[in-house]
């Protein structure tokens, strides 16, 4: 089961159309994904302090349905394992009524600070630091 984070359209974010602005939507995805980290125990401080970081390699993003002032969303966030220095994360911005506003699918990877290079097995790396590993799907 995919992770879920509450979200509130606020009026700033919103273009001249009325509507959440396209940016927005990347946003929401990001705080879900750093929400997640949090969940599995991996603040930004603790992941910072042990020498690693997460970098966006690649995302794609569908705008499905107008979201509008003082719509409440959920943003999941699932991660997908497989072999190489990159992982994928799916993720959905849905409305309470289950209607799919927008679909996020990142490429990212987790980089070694000091090296400034992708780390050769980021899912070791990550279960390395989590306290909750299982919310990352490890």
């Amino acid at each position: 089961m995919a992770f879920t984070v509450p979200i509130t359209v606020r009026g700033y974010e919103l273009d001249i159309n009325g509507h959440v602005n396209q940016a927005v939507y990347l946003q929401y995805a990001e705080h879900a994904r750093w929400e997640l980290m949090k969940a599995a125990g991996i603040p930004g401080e603790k992941m910072i302090g042990s020498g690693i970081g997460p970098v966006v390699l690649e995302q794609t993003l569908k705008y499905q349905r107008e979201l509008h002032l003082g719509d409440e969303v959920t943003v999941s966030c699932e991660f997908v394992w497989g072999e190489g220095k990159a992982f994928r994360m799916h993720q959905e911005i849905r409305k309470l009524d289950g209607t799919v506003s927008a679909t996020v699918d990142v490429v990212a990877g987790i980089m070694d600070l000091a090296a400034r290079k992708l780390i050769a097995d980021p899912a070791a790396a990550l279960r390395d630091v989590a306290e909750f590993p299982e919310a990352l799907a490890l």
